[in-house]
């Protein structure tokens, strides 16, 4: 009877202590944030992610009531920010704004990269893509994806393009692996130099992106042959993707906010739903596609999985022998 009589009492005192930590969680969320939240990038001010960033910290300043700091910290193949965005406090106060090139290729390209998406971050919330294109200078003889193989398997190796980063190679060869195609990926330093060659007919081909070629596609001087992403973009409606004849090719740009990995999940909720709500916003979708990309409206899950499959399929990529893995 007695033992009954205790455990019932360590019952109560056990249900008194779980309520407090309920609401603790609860306050957290409502209460938050109560000072100024910091928004690690690790890339040079004035790139894409920068920009847009910087239009997200506005808006979330004017929901919280409290400053977004934007923290750019590029250098070192985005690592160091990288880093920095990994070892911060996981308080809710530092989130780390992540891009292809920080997650899926450097994961693919270091063995002994220093932190692991998965492993070290929880994802929060999507933010933007911007479309990898597939284009040709106007004369090219190719108009779509199918008389782009075609010419291809007639001269295997004899047709090249343009890669102007890293991850613009990664997306040609994972065209090419998908589709068996033997095109030679022709490097350049950046995008306006091989724009620049492909509308002067040295190079007929290139992967580039929307917002380096689309002002030379709207005026004529480029034609697409096809787009990267996972849906066809609305500026080229007509244009088909790679994926939809070889479906899981897919390479886009796209940038989103992470948080280390031990940040309260209420949080990380709120932070996400709040984010959602300004990506769903007209009027900031508007001003996304105004800096040549496309609002992400992916659940926070939708995000977390597409990131995890693309970062399987760049490996691929590594392990084929087509881009080489950093020693």
């Amino acid at each position: 009877m007695k033992l009954l009589k205790s455990l019932t009492l360590l019952g109560f005192a056990l249900a008194s202590l779980a309520a407090p930590l309920g609401a603790s969680a609860q306050d957290r969320a409502a209460g938050y944030p109560n000072r100024p939240v910091k928004l690690i990038i690790p890339f040079p001010a004035g790139q894409a992610t920068d920009i847009i960033t910087r239009m997200l910290a506005e808006r979330l300043a004017q929901r919280w009531g409290q400053g977004v700091v934007v923290e750019n910290r590029g250098g070192g193949n985005a690592i160091p920010g990288m880093m920095a965005g990994k070892d911060a406090t996981p308080d809710g106060y530092t989130f780390t704004v992540i891009a292809t090139s920080s997650t899926v290729i450097n994961e693919a390209l270091y063995p002994r990269l220093p932190y692991n998406t998965q492993r070290d971050f929880v994802a929060v919330a999507p933010v933007f893509t911007q479309a990898w294109l597939i284009v040709a200078n106007r004369n090219a003889p190719y108009n779509n994806l199918n008389e782009l193989m075609a010419a291809a398997k007639r001269a295997p190796g004899k047709l090249s393009w343009s890669v102007s980063a890293t991850g613009l190679e990664f997306a040609g060869e994972l065209v090419k692996l998908r589709t068996g195609m033997d095109i030679v990926p022709v490097p350049y330093k950046g995008s306006p130099m091989a724009v620049n060659d492909l509308i002067g007919g040295h190079i007929q081909l290139g992967v580039d992106t929307m917002a380096a070629t689309l002002p030379h596609i709207k005026e004529g001087r480029l034609k697409v042959i096809a787009s990267l992403s996972d849906k066809r973009a609305t500026q080229f409606p007509e244009v088909a993707t790679v994926h939809e004849q070889f479906p899981g090719t897919i390479s886009v740009g796209f940038s989103g906010v992470m948080a280390p990995k031990a940040t309260p999940p209420e949080i990380v909720q709120k932070v996400s739903n709040d984010i959602r709500q300004i990506i769903l916003d007209p009027a900031f979708q508007q001003q996304v596609i105004e800096k040549g990309s496309v609002p992400d409206t992916r659940t926070q899950q939708e995000w977390a999985a597409f990131i995890a499959d693309l970062t399987v399929r760049y490996s691929e990529i590594v392990k084929s022998g087509k881009v080489k893995a950093a020693e």
